[in-house]
């Protein structure tokens, strides 16, 4: 499965979710990092899931850029 995830600078570092996932979140110092550990939080999230038997959810959030003038 491919899930979309949001990457943002917080303060220092930077922080990452996954929209499809609620509650599916990691921080890190660089961004490297913090991708890094959203992939194994993901995997963790569904192995979770799965272990108390609950459905998981599919990948549905879509990622788009719209340019405006500044």
């Amino acid at each position: 499965m491919r899930y979309a995830i949001v990457i943002e600078q917080a303060g220092n570092g930077y922080s990452a979710y996954v929209p499809d996932l609620p509650g599916c979140i990691a921080t890190a110092a660089t961004k490297a990092e913090v991708e890094h550990l959203i992939h194994d939080a993901i995997k963790l999230h569904l192995a979770g899931l799965r272990e108390d038997g609950a459905a998981v959810p599919p990948p549905s959030s879509q990622v788009q850029y719209i340019e405006v003038a500044a």
